[in-house]
């Protein structure tokens, strides 16, 4: 049995990745406004470009290492989103668009590869560069997507986490109803939780004259980063008590919706 090197999407899962794209939209925000921006994204790129080839050169799933990753791309993937705008101005909705043909241009090109976008089937270093691929690309275009409807649609970011947390809603009542297939609902929902937490977040996190609770950027990063490990380490030693199993990898060659 090959062993899967991502872990499967169960309810741990979804509510790491929550907290992880709350603590990459603070925690990019927190440094590039404390620090040189300039140098402060060339850092977070090596930083992001080791862990991941360390993510990379993995044949199993190992979740600090995993998660590390991921926590990573939320905070490189939020300062790319951020650069466009800010330093280049691009507006948000030219760089929500750009960032959806890139992942379906990745969802394409991996599909016509290995057969499938199944997640328990990233079993080979090539499904690995996929996968990843895929979310950076997600987590940048969450990011661009949130601050659309927050800031360029004036929504502020209260109503616009309730506006992303309904879309999720509509996708778990299309998984139910089978109207969408279980890749199809897992890659959307991914895209989803980005804004999500990023949202949410930001409403805690900015001042009140942006229409946030003022908490502050710095402790909300740490209290996040501080639940990420809490539930990381729980869902580790759950995975060692012998209560999750990692499952068999299916067909390479399967398709599924």
């Amino acid at each position: 049995m090959t062993a899967n090197r991502v872990p499967d999407p169960t309810p741990s899962f979804w509510v790491v990745k929550v907290l992880t794209t709350g603590m990459g939209e603070t925690l990019s925000d927190f440094l590039v406004t404390r620090f040189d921006p300039a140098p402060t994204v060339l850092v977070t790129a090596a930083l992001f470009a080791g862990v991941l080839a360390l993510q990379l050169a993995t044949t199993r799933y190992v979740p600090w290492l995993y998660w590390t990753a991921v926590s990573m791309v939320g905070v490189f993937g939020t300062m790319i989103a951020d650069v466009a705008h800010v330093a280049f101005g691009v507006p948000y909705l030219v760089s929500t668009s750009v960032f959806l043909v890139a992942l379906t241009a990745v969802f394409v090109v991996w599909r016509r590869v290995e057969g499938t976008l199944d997640v328990h089937s990233v079993t080979t270093r090539r499904r690995q560069h996929f996968y990843w691929a895929a979310v950076v690309v997600t987590f940048a275009l969450g990011t661009a997507a949130g601050d659309l409807l927050a800031t360029t649609f004036r929504l502020g970011f209260l109503a616009a986490g309730l506006v992303f947390v309904a879309a999720m809603a509509l996708v778990v009542v299309g998984r139910l109803t089978g109207l969408l297939g279980p890749v199809a609902a897992f890659w959307t929902a991914y895209v989803l939780t980005r804004p999500v937490g990023a949202s949410f977040a930001d409403w805690v996190a900015v001042p009140h004259g942006r229409g946030g609770l003022g908490v502050g950027t710095g402790l909300v990063s740490a209290i996040l980063v501080l639940l990420i490990a809490a539930t990381v380490a729980w869902s580790a030693q759950y995975r060692r008590g012998g209560r999750i199993v990692v499952a068999p990898s299916r067909d390479a060659g399967r398709t599924a919706d």
